[in-house]
């Protein structure tokens, strides 16, 4: 049979966004689970229980190549190129005032995160929603009333923090690592529990939720 590509990207990572997508391919691996082939998880490999495993280094005109290939008997695995990426949907919409704005609302209906804040421009809305597809999956989670503080390795280059308002409700903002809030819940929890479950969904279902322009705002 000709040989057939399922999934081909590339893009540049950052050190800690290349350390976080190897481990969510290690974690998959060790806990026998189908392994994410890209960051939304739209494409996933459940991969033999033994692989070949090629390892080559090598120099040409100036460019160093790393590469680590698997391979397996086709019928020892599966491949999943329609793997559901998300329940939820980002909308990308105008506000009253005229500002682009973006929500992610979830399959059930719930706005989960939003940005807090209007743009001027919509492709400033757009850069947004693409920051938190990239960020929110590894972003490691801190709660800042303990002054608690992200590790230096691993995560992206953003931080969940979780806090409490002055109304004595947790909730969570994700801080770019220039210290811009990207996303937050919107809404406050009456527990730590309740905060964190709702940034995880955001973690879980941001990556792969399709962006769409409701005809009119809710």
């Amino acid at each position: 049979m000709p040989e057939e590509t399922i999934h081909e990207s590339r893009q540049s990572r950052s050190r800690q966004a290349l350390a976080t997508y190897f481990r969510r391919i290690a974690r998959a691996l060790g806990r026998g689970e189908p392994v994410p082939v890209d960051d939304g998880g739209t494409v996933t490999v459940d991969p033999a229980a033994e692989q070949d495993v090629e390892i080559e280094l090598e120099r040409q005109d100036g460019t160093v190549h790393f590469e680590i290939e698997m391979e397996w008997p086709e019928a020892d695995g599966t491949v999943d190129d329609e793997a559901a990426a998300s329940k939820a949907t980002f909308e990308l919409y105008a506000d009253s005032a005229d500002e682009w704005r973006w929500r992610l609302r979830h399959d059930n209906g719930n706005v989960i995160a939003d940005g807090g804040e209007g743009y001027s421009e919509k492709r400033d809305a757009e850069s947004g929603i693409e920051s938190v597809k990239r960020n929110a999956p590894g972003a490691h989670v801190i709660d800042v009333s303990r002054d608690e503080e992200a590790p230096d390795e691993g995560g992206s280059d953003a931080t969940f923090e979780l806090f409490v308002d002055s109304a004595d409700e947790w909730r969570w903002r994700l801080r770019h690592d220039n210290g811009n809030i990207v996303a937050d819940g919107g809404q406050g929890y009456a527990s730590k529990q309740k905060a964190t479950q709702g940034l995880h969904s955001v973690k879980a279902n941001a990556p792969g939720a399709a962006v769409v322009e409701p005809e009119e705002d809710a």
